[in-house]
């Protein structure tokens, strides 16, 4: 009978690709695990998760089962009509099936389904030892790893993300026979590389984190990022400032170290004239340092780098990190500087020769357009129109600097600085950097009024030429990175709350491309904003059939769109809701199918039934209550006062033939139906709920 017992899995490499690595050590256990449940091994998975440092990737289950359950199968053999001839006896195509399963004819069993009564043959076998089955399952495992370009080493045909040294192979505390890569399994694993450059005796997997960790290996990649940010912020704190850590340079140095040991180091204050993000930059991308910051979170001359050893001279760590440091600040310097003694507004000048894109011609192009566009939307959003203008002017000058050709991601970022610089208008300076917001999923949309305008007029500009351009994304392309644009200006307007005709603002941006010979379809890239607009939504939690019942109306204003979603979120939590819902849409379906002409007004003096009088009261009451909500677009008392109709609504279908007989009577009925479904289809499409 099988029991539970820890499996340990060992692969140790050579140092494996640091961004890679924890997708690679995710597939090794998803795969391992599959792989026993695939072939029915009892798991008890506990809290594992799967381990790994640049050195190595494991897999450490609590209770694994040492053997399959017996192993039922069920084979359907031929029909009785065909297995056996008129006598009895077995015919040739029973005989083969009786052979193939092993038996004899006799043996078998019988069953019976739709089509009549068959031969079965069923067996039990007990289940395999889970030692035979893990060799198969590691290597199952493996193949199934991403690794887009396996690596060779030796004169073997096999590959792999890297060179691979050991295996252990440990179920309970029994070694299990396993070959992979020319290599045995067995229970030593190895040390870090200079505390501990020897063999680790592992008696069992249970052993496994401790042992290792006795010799200077975290193997756990929770353990590392815990340490380091706890030494990084006592470093930080000793400095007098706070670290920077981000999310994605933390993970990459979880994945760079096994024994990580923090070092505080500093650079020359000089280079702080330097902007603060371009040294970050370089400190977080290219050497994957912690800057330290002060109270305000401006740069200090402190930073914060992360040895793989605990080094008895750290001061001379320290230098190392220093002197790798600075050429590069110093190149940072030589930039800027350089790009402060041409100016921003000199810079300028160069972006006529430089092709924003061959059917929309050059950068200077752009820019041009982009500042007609920023002057029309500055005064509807109480923007100053003469610094949108500026400020659109001045955007787009640092691509020629030479600090935003070593680092493009300081695009704006440079520009502000130098504005600043130069002595332009803070507000035009700080427009310039916040053009570029949201730069990416997640982050913020511009803050000032200025910032805003220079980020809606950009990216209409940008949408309106790549549609014009035939650039619209397909499948997972997407050159001019339409949809990212689409949704940021879109949020830019929705969360600034800004009042603008969306679909007039791309027509003024279709219209400027005349001079260029191409054009947009309005409509279609405002479905494409639309669209954009669904997934937003939907991370915000409302459902699809809210967003529908909105975007069947096509609102002009964005910022509009969202108080209909607010509005028939808050309608939707009515008892009404339902019921009129569902009376909307039945309303729709007799509009649609009425074969008469609908009567423009309702004639009282046709309305025959209390029913219909009473509704016609009802909705003339809501129809006169709820007008000045409507023009001042306070959709949710709309829809709250027109959920009190239920009770009329109900009535009305309950006691009144639509299709009246007398043309006339039916025309007046329907007209009223139509006036009560206007009013409600004047906030959204309530059929959609």
């Amino acid at each position: 009978m099988s029991h539970l017992s820890p499996l340990l899995i060992e692969l140790g490499t050579e140092e494996l690709p640091v961004k890679a690595l924890p997708g690679l050590a995710q597939a090794f256990f998803d795969g391992i695990v599959d792989g026993l449940r695939k072939r029915g091994v009892e798991l008890d998975l506990g809290d594992a998760r799967p381990l790994s440092t640049p050195r190595r990737l494991a897999v450490l289950l609590p209770g694994v089962g040492t053997e399959q359950p017996e192993q039922r199968s069920e084979v359907l053999g031929p029909y009785l009509n065909i297995a056996l001839d008129a006598d009895g006896q077995p015919t040739k195509a029973l005989q083969g099936f009786a052979a193939k399963a092993g038996i004899d004819w006799t043996a078998l069993e019988k069953t019976s389904d739709a089509k009549g009564e068959r031969f079965v043959h069923r067996a039990v076998k007990p289940g395999a030892r889970t030692a035979e089955l893990l060799p198969e399952v590691l290597r199952e495992a493996i193949a199934a790893m991403p690794i887009p370009k396996p690596m060779r080493w030796g004169d073997h045909a096999w590959g792999f993300a890297r060179p691979v040294h050991w295996l252990v192979l440990l179920h309970g505390a029994d070694i299990v026979d396993a070959e992979l890569f020319g290599l045995k399994a067995d229970r030593m694993s190895r040390g870090h590389r200079f505390h501990h450059d020897k063999t680790v005796w592992l008696t069992q997997p249970q052993d496994y984190v401790e042992s290792l960790r006795s010799a200077f290996v975290l193997v756990d990649p929770r353990e590392r990022r815990e340490r380091i940010v706890a030494q990084v912020q006592a470093a930080a704190a000793e400095a007098g400032g706070s670290a920077r850590i981000t999310d994605d340079n933390l993970g990459q140095v979880v994945n760079l170290v096994e024994w990580p040991s923090a070092v505080l180091c500093s650079f020359e204050r000089a280079f702080l004239a330097v902007p603060q993000e371009a040294l970050i930059e370089t400190m977080e991308i290219n050497q994957k340092f912690f800057p330290v910051l002060d109270d305000g979170g401006k740069l200090t001359e402190k930073f914060i780098g992360i040895a793989n050893i605990e080094s008895k001279d750290v001061a001379e760590v320290a230098k190392g990190y220093e002197r790798v440091i600075r050429p590069r600040f110093a190149d940072a310097k030589f930039f800027f500087d350089e790009d402060l003694k041409q100016g921003l507004e000199s810079m300028g000048d160069g972006l006529k020769t430089v092709t924003y894109q061959a059917k929309l011609g050059s950068v200077a192009d752009k820019v041009a357009r982009v500042v007609a566009l920023a002057e029309a939307i500055a005064p509807q959003v109480g923007a100053e129109p003469i610094l949108a203008k500026r400020a659109a002017q001045l955007a787009k000058n640092d691509l020629q600097s030479r600090m935003v050709n070593e680092f493009p991601e300081l695009q704006g970022i440079a520009g502000r600085h130098y504005a600043v610089t130069g002595g332009e208008s803070p507000d035009v300076a700080l427009a310039i950097d916040e053009a570029y917001q949201p730069r990416f999923g997640g982050d913020d949309i511009a803050l000032s009024a200025l910032g805003k305008v220079l980020a809606i007029a950009e990216r209409l500009d940008t949408l309106a030429g790549g549609f014009a351009a035939g650039l619209k994304p397909t499948g997972n392309k997407d050159p001019f990175a339409l949809r990212r644009n689409a949704l940021g200006m879109a949020r830019t307007i929705i969360e600034s709350g800004f009042e603008l005709d969306l679909r007039a603002l791309l027509t003024q941006a279709n219209a400027a491309l005349a001079p260029r010979n191409v054009q947009a379809d309005i409509g279609e890239l405002y479905d494409f904003i639309l669209e954009r607009l669904r997934g937003y939504y939907a991370d915000k939690g409302v459902p699809a059939a809210h967003f529908n019942a909105v975007a069947e109306l096509k609102p002009a204003s964005l910022y509009d769109f969202d108080r209909r979603i607010d509005a028939i979120g808050t309608f939707a939590s009515l008892p009404e809701a339902p019921a009129l819902a569902a009376a909307n849409k039945r309303i729709g379906n007799i509009l649609r199918k009425a074969d008469i002409d609908i009567p423009g007004q309702i004639d009282p003096a046709l309305l025959q039934e209390d029913a219909e009088r009473a509704l016609a009261e009802a909705v003339a009451a809501a129809i006169d209550d709820t007008g000045a909500s409507l023009q001042q677009k306070d959709y949710i008392r709309v829809l709250e006062r027109l959920a009190r109709l239920r009770p009329q609504v109900d009535a009305f279908f309950d006691q009144v033939m639509v299709n009246a007989d007398d043309l006339a009577v039916r025309g007046n009925r329907l007209a009223l139906l139509k006036r009560l479904a206007d009013r409600f289809d004047a906030v959204a499409s309530l059929a959609q709920l």
